[in-house]
C-alpha cells in the first residue's frame, strides 16, 4: 500500500465532521496531507501533530481548487 505525506498550509475555511458530528474548521497555518490507497485523506496539524480531519478526495479537490488548501513542494 503506498503512503505519501506532504506539507501544506490552509489558508482559508476548509470543514470536517468532528467526533461530535459537528462541522469543525482546520485551522489556518502548517498541516501534513498524509494520503494512502484507499479514499479517506489525513490532514495533521498542531504543534505536535495532535490534531487531525479525514477528508475525501473530492473534499481535498475542491479545498485545493478554492486555494484554501495549498500543497506545498
Amino acid at each position: 500500500m503506498a503512503h505519501t505525506t506532504r506539507s501544506a498550509r490552509i489558508t482559508g475555511p476548509v470543514t470536517y465532521i468532528g467526533s461530535a458530528g459537528h462541522r469543525d474548521s482546520i485551522p489556518l497555518g502548517p498541516c501534513l496531507v498524509e494520503q494512502s490507497d484507499g479514499r479517506v485523506i489525513d490532514i495533521v496539524w498542531g504543534t505536535n501533530g495532535q490534531k487531525s480531519a479525514a477528508l475525501s478526495p473530492e473534499d481535498m479537490e475542491e479545498a485545493e481548487n478554492c486555494g484554501h488548501l495549498v500543497l506545498l513542494a
